[in-house]
């Protein structure tokens, strides 16, 4: 089995965990221990141990007043991948290889920082053989990962995705999608709606191979990676204009449709840069 480099991947959140439960991320807690976050008054936070004896002699009312730290919290991270037939596409690299990476690296991820991790694999369904529900446990990953790296997707669709979206609750958790993101802009937009709860983070996996320079004259067949159905086209500089203008129109679009509902999309092109996925995570937005 390819093992995908034991880098340290650190992701970032610029919003609170409401998560009772310990962890490394800032939270709406108050606790003991942690950063110093306000005073307030003994009514509010009842915990005499913290008292300010400071702030209690400048009140003019004799208020006493104590000191609130911020607790660390714990969050959810889930990665959505698709498996639809494009994401089977094997041309300067495999898809399907690069997204078995991806889920390898972010399983350790959160598992170092004492998070959950769970991963849910759809094309036009959920397939519960490659998903993991979420754990704090190695229990169960290699075989997951191995299952990835041996799947060959299905000339199906991602609608999926929307479906497995469901799964993962309301409580805010932060959601790495990683697909090619061939959808339709009717299923793009179901899917960042189901996901609007949530901190989204769109990762798209992309090929040279399969993006290659159209000639401007010529007859030659055409393949949808999607589907499987082959027909064929005679090229003319008009029709490869059109074509390329509808490629920009599509990207353009998922790239506004991100950016709209958090995080600008992270774009990985055969190979992953882990450096750079990193500062893109570090950010939190």
């Amino acid at each position: 089995m390819t093992v995908a480099p034991p880098v340290d991947l650190p992701y970032q959140i610029i919003w609170r965990s409401r998560a009772l439960r310990q962890g490394a991320h800032r939270s709406t807690q108050s606790g003991a221990g942690g950063l110093f976050r306000d005073l307030a008054t003994l009514l509010e936070h009842r915990d005499p141990r913290r008292i300010d004896l400071r702030q209690t002699l400048r009140d003019p009312f004799g208020m006493l007043h104590v000191r609130r730290f911020e607790e660390r919290s714990q969050i959810g991270v889930t990665l959505l991948l698709d498996v639809s037939g494009s994401m089977g596409f094997h041309g300067a690299a495999r898809k399907m290889a690069l997204a078995a990476d991806l889920a390898q690296v972010f399983a350790a991820a959160a598992r170092r920082a004492g998070d959950t991790f769970a991963l849910y694999a759809a094309d036009d369904q959920v397939h519960d053989a490659l998903s993991v529900p979420p754990t704090r446990s190695r229990t169960g990953e290699e075989t997951m990962l191995a299952a990835l790296r041996a799947y060959v997707p299905k000339r199906k669709g991602a609608s999926g995705l929307v479906e497995a979206a469901g799964k993962i609750g309301r409580k805010r958790s932060l959601v790495v999608i990683v697909s090619d993101f061939l959808l339709s802009e009717v299923q793009l937009e179901a899917l960042f709606a189901a996901l609007s709860g949530h901190d989204v983070v769109p990762i798209r996996v992309a090929d040279t191979r399969e993006s290659a320079t159209l000639p401007s004259w010529g007859l030659f067949e055409l393949a949808d990676l999607e589907t499987g159905r082959r027909r064929l086209v005679v090229m003319r500089p008009a029709l490869k204009a059109e074509w390329q203008r509808r490629i920009e129109a599509r990207r353009a679009f998922f790239r506004s449709l991100a950016a709209r509902h958090g995080r600008e999309p992270f774009e990985i092109t055969d190979r992953i840069a882990w450096d750079r996925l990193g500062a893109h995570l570090a950010a939190g937005a």
